[in-house]
């Protein structure tokens, strides 16, 4: 058929705004259509439609990073780590508590307290890349270079994120002990046998790292893109001795085991002895089992090693307040009932005893609050429900709106947290909730000393010491693709981590 002429297609648009059926039909008679087919009516099933595609593409992935927005950012970094010397206290000659001298005598000579500190620079980053086919593509939709040079920065902010709050290269989590079972109740529907469990303990990394469905992580073997590959540690432990219970119809299946350092979840392994597969992962450190296991679980053989730190990474907030010789506040809640834990408790004064206790011992060990209190959701609603109570009412205080008008609003939840413990009277401390702090969890974290601690020359508790501030790499065409990176080097250098508290193993409600 021949395409139609300039004529034509002037003639079939008049047509199509023709007043009437009947002038449309002859004109396109006229403009030689098959007179069959003007008897059909033609539809959207036909294809014959336009696409609304909205440009740009809609990212709608959350990018928050709400600690590495707080913490400084210190350039200047070079060589391989950042060092300092650090006073820990001066002590007084004689009795370091009273400084008496006789008249016309003079007092003994003081002494220091000293420590060599150094935090090594590590590497974070993230690449990507389009094919010239893909940015050809993609042309009056949206810039493909563009947008991939965006998130690529978002997405290395929030592996950084991560690193920050809990990055691990220090702490190794080690063995668990075993486990202690016990076996109780009635209408349970577990199937009698004897059972045997394994526990394996989870850094905060490997909470993340970690579900039911993809297993408890080891390590990965990471293909980069220059061809060369590295591993990755996924933030487990090694898996514990096994310990057996046996268990009749209808009974429960208790376990328990003893808090680790460091750990924020429990993976739980079930089964026959040597045929243990993973049945739960919790933020305390026991679980209950009363249903028939689940089976095509991960075996606990694949739990060979300690695959909790990572030798490229640096100490996150976290890990640093956790580690063995922080002085940080570090407290895990008593193992409870296996399967419910301990919860945080109510004051009675409108507060919460466990964060009370946290407050007041950061005051008489180091004279310093917290500035910040970063939750889970779970936490902020336990924290809410045990200072809103009927006894504590005639202790909240309301504020009336600026306009003078008052807003009542249900669901209410804290916003603050009053802090009694200071030199000065007391301090409002924000209660943040943070995506990566895992439930069970409460962090407390001071960013800027007290006035007591004058000519200190620590103007931030914590900072981001950069040895290279984020930087991308266009790399050179190999192939039909634009490749980018996006990198940053630098470290988290915590100055004063006893400034820091955190409560663990806390159960829900």
């Amino acid at each position: 058929m021949t395409p139609p002429t300039e004529d034509v297609r002037k003639m079939i648009n008049a047509a199509l705004q023709a007043p009437s059926q009947e002038i449309a039909r002859a004109v396109l008679l006229q403009a030689g259509a098959d007179p069959a087919t003007l008897e059909k009516t033609i539809s959207t099933s036909t294809g014959l439609v336009a696409y609304d595609l909205q440009a740009p593409s809609k990212s709608i992935y959350p990018a928050a990073t709400p600690i590495r927005t707080r913490l400084p950012r210190v350039q200047g970094g070079v060589g391989t780590a950042t060092n300092w010397r650090q006073v820990n206290s001066l002590i007084g000659s004689g009795f370091d508590a009273m400084g008496w001298v006789p008249e016309g005598q003079r007092a003994g000579q003081m002494s220091y307290s000293t420590t060599a500190r150094a935090a090594a620079y590590a590497t974070l980053g993230e690449e990507d890349a389009a094919t010239f086919e893909a940015i050809n593509a993609a042309r009056q939709f949206e810039d493909v270079q563009t947008s991939m040079s965006i998130r690529l920065l978002q997405k290395t902010m929030l592996k950084e994120e991560m690193a920050l709050l809990a990055g691990n290269a220090t702490l190794a989590l080690g063995t668990p002990p075993a486990p202690t079972l016990s076996a109780a109740g009635t209408g349970a529907g577990l199937p009698a046998a004897t059972y045997s469990v394994i526990v394996v303990a989870l850094s905060l990394e490997g909470v993340r790292n970690s579900s039911l469905l993809a297993g408890v992580a080891t390590t990965r073997t990471i293909a980069g893109a220059d061809g060369k590959s590295f591993v990755l540690n996924g933030g487990s432990s090694n898996r514990s001795p096994n310990a057996t219970q046996a268990v009749t119809l209808g009974q429960t299946l208790s376990a328990s085991v003893a808090p680790v350092t460091g750990v924020v979840g429990y993976a739980w392994f079930v089964g026959p002895a040597g045929s243990e597969t993973l049945q739960a992962i919790t933020s305390i450190n026991s679980a209950v089992f009363a249903a028939p296991l689940a089976t095509g679980q991960q075996p606990a053989s694949a739990i060979t090693t300690d695959c909790s730190t990572n030798a490229n990474a640096f100490d996150g907030l976290l890990t640093t307040a956790l580690k063995p010789g922080s002085n940080a506040y570090v407290t895990a809640l008593a193992t409870g009932v296996a399967g419910t834990g301990t919860t945080l408790s109510s004051s009675g004064q409108g507060s919460v005893t466990e964060i009370d206790d946290m407050l007041q011992t950061m005051w008489d060990d180091a004279q310093v609050s917290p500035t910040v209190l970063y939750v889970n959701s779970r936490q902020l609603r336990d924290i809410s429900a045990k200072c809103l109570n009927s006894a504590s009412g005639p202790l909240l205080n309301y504020f009336q709106a600026p306009d003078g008008g008052m807003q009542l609003t249900t669901g209410g939840v804290i916003e603050f947290y009053y802090n009694p413990f200071l030199l000065d009277g007391g301090v409002k401390i924000p209660i943040k909730i943070h995506p990566n702090v895992p439930p069970g969890v409460i962090l407390g974290w001071c960013e800027d000393l007290p006035a007591q601690y004058q000519n200190s020359e620590v103007p931030n508790v914590a900072e981001v010491k950069c040895r290279q501030d984020y930087y991308a790499i266009d790399w050179p065409i190999t192939t039909r693709q634009r490749q980018k990176g996006v990198y940053c080097e630098e470290v988290l250098a915590v100055y004063a981590p006893f400034a820091m508290g955190v409560i663990s193993n806390i159960a829900a409600g």
